[in-house]
C-alpha cells in the first residue's frame, strides 16, 4: 500500500548536501566492481483509490512521457481494476514502444475476484488488508483462478502473457503456478520491513535478485531441486545504513527508500545521489541493482519532482556506462543466463549521508545474510539470518485470516526484534581480559573500514582497531570467518551475542561449537568451526571465544 507518507514522515532533517567523500566518487563513477549496474524502472498501475481523490490516470501518461524524454525504457505493472478500464489499456497500446514493457501487478481487487467466481470479503473494491488483498489471503485453489481470470484478461487486452509480476508480496504456490503455467521470466516483491502497512517481510535476501525455494518465495534456495528459476528482484531501494532501525520501539516501521515521494530520501536529490553511489561506485559483488519508479496511487504532484529528477539522472548515467537501464523481463532472462544459482552480492555503504559516521555493508549469498555496522566507537553484526529451503513459508497450503502476514527467514541475530531504543542488539567484538573483563574492541575511539573484492564470491571487510590492528571480516557463500590482524593481534578476544533484556529471542541451547536456535516452530543452528561458544554466565548473552589463532570461523550452510 505504501500509503503512510500521507499520515507521518521520516524523522529525519533533510540533509543539504552529500558527503564530501561521497561526491568525490561519483565524478568517477563507474559500474560496480564484479558486475554490472542495474537499474529497472517499474510503476504500476492501480484501477481505484478509495482511501483518498487522486487521479490515477495522470501520474502513467506523466511517466511515458518521462521515459521518452529521457529515452529510458520502462515496465508498467498493472493491476486489475486497471485492467479492465479502457482508458488505461489504449494508452499503454498507443504509447508503449517495443523496448518498454507490461506486466501484471498482483494485488487481488473486487472485479478479479467476482469473475473467479469468488466472493468480495474487502470493505473497498480495492482493500490492502492481506486476508483480501493478496494471494495469500485464498486457498491455493482459489489463487490458481484468481491468476487465470488475470491472464486471461491480460491476454485479451495484449495479446499475450505478462512476462514479469509484481506484488508487495507473493506466495510460492501463486509463484510456482505464474512459472509453470504461464512462463513468467522475473518477478518483484517489496523491500524488507517490519509491521509497514500490515505485513511484515524480514530476514530475507536484503537486495538485488535471488532464485526462491519452490516451498517459500521469501526464502533463497540452496538446490538446483528445490530451486524456482524465477528471479525475485527487491523493490523500492532500501537506505543501507538508515531503513534496518527506522521505528525501533514502534509499531511500525517507517520508509527510508528512493520512492520519489518521499522527500528526505527518494524526494532529495542529495540522498539519491548518495545511494547511486553506494549501490553502482563502491565495490560490490555480483551486480548493482535499484528499482525506480513510483505507483500511481500517489498522484503526479507528489511524486513529480523527485521522478523527473530520478529519470535525468538514470539518464546521465546510463549514457555514461555506469549503469544499464532496462524492463524488469529483460533483467530476469539476464540474471537466468548469468547465475545458474542465486549469487553472493553486497551493497557498501561507506559514507553516511547524514554525516553521523555510519558505515554498513551487506553481503547476501544462497546460504545467509549478514549487515555490519560502524558507528563511532564500536561496530557489531547488526544482522545474520540463515536460509535454509526446509523452511516452508506460513502460507503455501493454508491461507491468512488475519489483516497482516509475515514472511521471515532464520534469525541468528535481529537487531531490530531483538532490540529496543536503549539496547541495541548484535554481534559485537570484544577484547578479553585475563581477569574475564570484557571491553570493546574500539571503545572511544572512532571506527572505520574498508571493503575489498577478492574473487567473484567473496567480500573482505576490514575495521579498523587500537594500536594499528584490524577485525578482518570475510564473506563466502557458506563461510564467515572473524580474525584480529595486526598489533591487536596479540590481544585474546571474541564476539559477544546480547540483546535486549526482556526481548523472546529463538536461542534454545548452547554447546561449545554451535548455537541452537527454535523459530516458528523450525529448528536450526549456528556451526562454529573456529573458536568456542560458552554462555556468558551473570550475562544477557553469548561469548564465542576465538581459538588460538584469533579466529572464529563460521560454518553458514544448513547442511
Amino acid at each position: 500500500m505504501r500509503w503512510r507518507f500521507q499520515f507521518r514522515r521520516i524523522g529525519f532533517s533533510v540533509v543539504s548536501t552529500v558527503l564530501a567523500a561521497s561526491m568525490a566518487v561519483a565524478s568517477g563513477t563507474r559500474p560496480a566492481e564484479g558486475g554490472s549496474g542495474v537499474v529497472n524502472v517499474v510503476n504500476f498501475i492501480r484501477g481505484v483509490e478509495p482511501r483518498v481523490q487522486v487521479d490515477l490516470y495522470e501520474p502513467v501518461v506523466q511517466q511515458i512521457r518521462l521515459a521518452r524524454e529521457y529515452g529510458l525504457p520502462v515496465t508498467f505493472l498493472i493491476q486489475y481494476d486497471a485492467l479492465v478500464q479502457d482508458r488505461f489499456v489504449e494508452l499503454l497500446r498507443r504509447e508503449l514502444r517495443e523496448t518498454d514493457e507490461i506486466g501484471a501487478w498482483l494485488e487481488v481487487v473486487q472485479p478479479q475476484v467476482e469473475a473467479a467466481g469468488l466472493t468480495w470479503r474487502g470493505r473497498f473494491p480495492w482493500d490492502w488488508h492481506t486476508d483480501v488483498g493478496f494471494t495469500v489471503g485464498y486457498t491455493p485453489a482459489q489463487r490458481e483462478k484468481l491468476i487465470d481470470v488475470y491472464m486471461e484478461r491480460f491476454r485479451a487486452a495484449f495479446g499475450r502473457w505478462p512476462r514479469s509480476v509484481g506484488c508487495w508480496l507473493i506466495d510460492a504456490h501463486t509463484l510456482n503456478y505464474l512459472a509453470d503455467k504461464y512462463g513468467i521470466v522475473a518477478a518483484c516483491i517489496c523491500k524488507d520491513q517490519v509491521g509497514t502497512d500490515g505485513y511484515t517481510l524480514w530476514g530475507g535476501y536484503w537486495n538485488q535478485a535471488y532464485y526462491p525455494s519452490r516451498r517459500n518465495a521469501f526464502m533463497p534456495a540452496q538446490s538446483a531441486e528445490r530451486q524456482l528459476n524465477v528471479p525475485v528482484f527487491r523493490m523500492l531501494g532500501s537506505d543501507p545504513i538508515y531503513q534496518y532501525d527506522h521505528g525501533l520501539g514502534e509499531a511500525a516501521q517507517g520508509v527510508v527508500s528512493l520512492e520519489p515521494v518521499y522527500p528526505q530520501a527518494g524526494g532529495n536529490p542529495d540522498w539519491v545521489r548518495w545511494f547511486f553511489n553506494v549501490n553502482f561506485a563502491t565495490p560490490s559483488l555480483g551486480f548493482g541493482y535499484a528499482q525506480v519508479g513510483q505507483e500511481n496511487s500517489f498522484g503526479w504532484p507528489d511524486m513529480s519532482k523527485g521522478l523527473t529528477d530520478q529519470m535525468r539522472l538514470l539518464a546521465e548515467w546510463s549514457r555514461a556506462g555506469r549503469i544499464r537501464v532496462e524492463t524488469l523481463s529483460a533483467s530476469g532472462e539476464w540474471f537466468r543466463r548469468t547465475f545458474p544459482h542465486t549469487p553472493a552480492t553486497s551493497v557498501s555503504a561507506l559514507t553516511d549521508w547524514k554525516n553521523e559516521g555510519r558505515q554498513s555493508i551487506w553481503y547476501n549469498s544462497r546460504f545467509y545474510r549478514m549487515n555490519l555496522l560502524v558507528e563511532q566507537g564500536g561496530c557489531r553484526i547488526r544482522d545474520l539470518h540463515l536460509f535454509d529451503e526446509d523452511y516452508v513459508e506460513r502460507y503455501l497450503e493454508k491461507n491468512v485470516t488475519t489483516h497482516a502476514c509475515t514472511y521471515d527467514t532464520l534469525p541468528v541475530v535481529d537487531g531490530f526484534n531483538w532490540s529496543s531504543p536503549d539496547h541495541r542488539a548484535g554481534l559485537r567484538p570484544v577484547l578479553l581480559g585475563a581477569d574475564g573483563t570484557r571491553r570493546p574492541l574500539t571503545g572511544d575511539q572512532p571506527s572505520t573500514c574498508r571493503v575489498t573484492v577478492s574473487d567473484p564470491d567473496a567480500l573482505l571487510i576490514a575495521v579498523s582497531a587500537p594500536g594499528g590492528g584490524e577485525l578482518g571480516i570475510r564473506c563466502e557463500p557458506a563461510r564467515l570467518t572473524c580474525r584480529l590482524q595486526g598489533v591487536t593481534a596479540r590481544t585474546e578476544w571474541g564476539l559477544e551475542l546480547s540483546w535486549s533484556p526482556g526481548k523472546s529471542v529463538p536461542i534454545q541451547r548452547v554447546a561449545a561449537d554451535s548455537v541452537e536456535y527454535l523459530h516458528n516452530g523450525f529448528a536450526y543452528r549456528l556451526r562454529c568451526a573456529a573458536g568456542t561458544i560458552e554462555s556468558a554466565a551473570g550475562r544477557n548473552g553469548i561469548l564465542i571465544r576465538a581459538d588460538d589463532t584469533g579466529t572464529i570461523r563460521f560454518e553458514m550452510a544448513a547442511r
